[in-house]
């Protein structure tokens, strides 16, 4: 997959500009129409380019889907180039929580870190092209996906399909650790917990009730016991709800739990444990639902070479590429299980993912998006 080449001349004022174009349209993930206020964006820029355009409509209540692919390479397998458009900063953000500013190396904005710089990116990669009058070895697909932050429900067949037609896959989520590009994943598991109890007078027939509160304290004891830092598996409760009122033993009782595992046999392992819990209180009923969000991201014989590829091109250009394994999932996570070479954390450096002061270096932008027009140039 080697070719020696000096490394692009890009320029870092342009690419900032063009991300803080991305970063000024705010589109948290249940806000549909701030979501495709920001697919016209990026759909009006790829069009510009001459790419062929494929935009899918939203449903459920999510942002469209936006697919575009260079009008060279025919119809045969090529590049993935995988992004999302979405993210989890409420609108009002860009006003007062995280306004867009330079402190320095950091460019703050929400959403900016992850991923919208990731995304632009691969989007000026691929300008940078066009400007040249140069076409890659193998045709490139963009695939902006709309509520990846929720692990992309609506989206996640669109992907793999995609992801089935092509012989790479670049995933443009945020750099991780100083730079480090991500060859692997914990799988992320969701599962509602649900328990329902008898109603009583609290004060004046206690004994009448069947609590679903106190069975939940047990099942929540039960479910963190569940983590295994040896194994790398991790659970959580992270959202709990039940009772009525003060006065009444509470009938009723809601949990949601987030578990992360390293291999799909544990995941298949420690799904089948979750689903089976089982009551304290054998009045008490006890209802788990729920499975596997995104299967394990495994580093195999086809990610260790599209890596090595890279971290050679990365050497080219003059930057040492070093990668990571990290317990987060993305859409990259489909794409991997399905034996594609999958590389991810291509986008920027920085730091903050999800929180209200997130940025991204300036100093990074540079080698980023000279890597991402190697790899387009190079990979064959």
């Amino acid at each position: 997959m080697t070719e020696s080449g000096n490394r692009p001349v890009v320029d870092g004022d342009e690419i900032l500009d063009g991300i803080l174009r991305w970063v000024g349209i705010e589109s948290p993930t249940h806000d549909s129409a701030a979501v495709n206020r920001m697919v016209d964006h990026v759909e009006g820029e790829l069009a510009r380019l001459g790419a062929a355009l494929e935009r899918t409509p939203g449903r459920d209540g999510y942002g469209d889907i936006l697919s575009g692919r260079s009008p060279w390479g025919g119809d045969g397998p090529g590049i993935l180039f995988l992004a999302h458009l979405d993210t989890v900063h409420p609108m009002g953000s860009l006003a007062d929580i995280n306004p867009i500013r330079r402190d320095g190396d950091k460019v703050h904005g929400p959403g900016i870190y992850d991923m919208k710089a990731g995304g632009y990116l691969g989007y000026y990669a691929y300008q940078h092209l066009v400007r040249e009058g140069r076409q890659s070895r193998l045709p490139i697909t963009f695939l902006f996906i709309p509520e990846e932050e929720i692990g992309s429900p609506t989206s996640r067949a669109r992907i793999e399909a995609e992801a089935k037609r092509n012989k790479y896959v670049l995933v443009a989520e945020p750099a991780r650790d100083g730079g480090k590009i991500v060859t692997g994943r914990k799988g992320v598991a969701r599962f509602d917990l649900e328990i329902t109890g008898q109603s009583a007078h609290s004060g004046s027939r206690p004994q009448d009730g069947r609590s679903a509160v106190r069975e939940m304290a047990h099942q929540i004891l039960a479910i963190e016991a569940m983590t295994d830092f040896a194994a790398g598996v991790t659970t959580n409760v992270g959202f709990v709800e039940g009772g009525t009122t003060v006065n009444v033993v509470p009938h009723r009782a809601r949990a949601e739990i987030d578990m992360r595992v390293p291999t799909p046999e544990l995941g298949e392992e420690m799904c089948r444990r979750m689903l089976n819990l089982k009551p304290v209180d054998p009045d008490v009923e006890v209802r788990v639902t729920g499975g596997m969000n995104r299967p394990p991201f495994v580093k195999d014989a086809g990610i260790t070479a599209l890596f090595e590829h890279a971290h050679g091109l990365a050497a080219e250009i003059g930057f040492e590429l070093a990668d990571t394994y990290t317990g987060g999932g993305s859409d990259g996570n489909f794409t991997a299980a399905l034996g594609v070479p999958t590389l991810d954390g291509l986008g920027a450096d920085g730091a903050g993912a999800h929180a209200d002061w997130e940025y991204i270096t300036y100093s990074s932008l540079e080698e980023r998006a000279a890597l991402m027009i190697r790899l387009f140039e190079t990979l064959e």
